[in-house]
């Protein structure tokens, strides 16, 4: 390969095949700093799918505004098609076989309105679904599972400042059943067709049913979280870099900015514990028994970001800490030239002071080199401060 970027065609889908995005340094050479951490920015560039279709844009799907997918799977296999909801759960009740998959983006309540009374789910889950802003959660109803997922997209950015958005957040709602699974996404990332994709290249997985669907999401999001941590410990790297350089830190704007996109992440990430052991541990109606030990591991995957999270916490504290103690160390520093410079600048500002006053005998006012000594006597007493000001640090 020559490192570039070839485009292919298929299915009249130009796709992008990734280059190497890092060169090796020349032998004996080092990258300068800057370079490195624009190599990491490189590095970051997100990675095509293989044989990933962007199904996300409503325009692309020929079901409806806001209807991305529909399709029967029977035994791990997706059957041949597109069909409307109704015709495809009808035949997959009709044979007592496989189930439906209908993948829905930012549904309005009239849009969704026929699914949810095909599928009779319940309001108050219907009301999450369409109107979104939900925490990561897990609710039990007679007739499915609903899901809550917190989707996290890091945004590049070429230099933090105080006003950078680093973490972009979405959701999906996974209403799991016997028979079916319905995915409801918000936000402008997260697209789960080339999750779909990769599903039907495993029959295998797939015909565990609607719960091996709702463990690929989880997987899927999960490992987006996993793979944002590492973008912001590039960021929080570069910001203690930046406090412990020589010149120090410009400001703590920056700091608490990343804080709050670390906030942000963090409410993404911690509600989920909770959902994850519950399918994890739970025997639930309609999660297979055999995907729990997936689900395990996607718990055990979410554990890791947590403990990154809390760590990532920690150490900008640590760093804001650092920051103030640079900043109070310097005014200290201001404020101990200041008292030195005052305090010589004191002396004959009091000597002249003196001999400014209007009495007719003042000492040496009638010798000729009164004037000279006592101009000689202000620089040596200056000078004496100076050094010793000097010696001890103040200047």
């Amino acid at each position: 390969m020559d490192g570039t970027a070839r485009p292919t065609t298929r299915c009249g889908v130009r796709k992008i095949k990734p280059g190497p995005y890092l060169p090796r340094a020349p032998t004996g050479d080092t990258w300068p700093v800057s370079m490195i951490s624009n190599l990491r920015k490189a590095a970051r560039l997100p990675q095509p799918r293989k044989g990933g279709v962007d199904l996300s844009h409503p325009a692309r799907s020929p079901l409806g505004t806001a209807v991305v997918n529909c399709a029967v799977y029977v035994s791990g296999v997706r059957q041949e098609g597109d069909r409307p909801a109704e015709e495809a759960i009808r035949q997959v009740r009709r044979s007592g076989d496989g189930f439906v998959w209908i993948g829905l983006h930012e549904p309005s309540e009239v849009e969704f309105a026929g699914v949810v009374e095909l599928f009779g789910l319940h309001p108050l889950a219907v009301e999450d679904a369409v109107h979104a802003h939900q925490r990561p959660k897990l609710e039990h109803y007679d007739d499915s599972l609903f899901t809550v997922f917190k989707t996290v997209r890091y945004v590049e950015h070429d230099q933090l400042t105080d006003t950078s958005e680093v973490v972009d957040t979405g959701e999906i709602m996974v209403f799991t059943g016997t028979d079916f699974v319905i995915t409801v996404r918000h936000g402008g990332h997260g697209s789960l067709g080339p999750l779909r994709e990769q599903l039907e290249r495993d029959p295998d997985q797939l015909a565990l049913g609607p719960s091996a669907v709702l463990h690929a999401i989880a997987d899927l999001v999960v490992d987006d979280y996993l793979d944002v941590a590492a973008a912001v410990q590039d960021d929080i790297d570069d910001v203690e870099s930046e406090v412990f350089s020589v010149r120090g830190s410009r400001g703590a704007d920056r700091i608490y900015q990343l804080k709050r996109e670390l906030l942000e992440f963090k409410r993404a990430v911690t509600p989920l514990d909770r959902p994850l052991q519950e399918l994890a541990t739970r025997s639930l109606q309609f999660v297979e028994p055999r995907t729990k030990t997936y689900f395990r591991d996607v718990a055990d995957h979410l554990d890791q970001v947590r403990e990154r999270i809390t760590g990532f916490d920690e150490l900008l504290n640590s760093i804001l800490q650092a920051h103030l103690a640079q900043v109070a160390n310097a005014q200290n520093e201001a404020m101990r030239r200041m008292s030195a410079w005052a305090a010589i600048l004191a002396v004959p500002t009091m000597v002249t002071g003196v001999y400014g006053m209007n009495f007719e005998y003042m000492p040496e006012k009638s010798w000729p080199f009164g004037y000279p000594l006592v101009m000689a006597v202000m620089v040596g007493i200056c000078w004496l401060m100076h050094r010793g000001f000097k010696r001890n640090g103040w200047l």
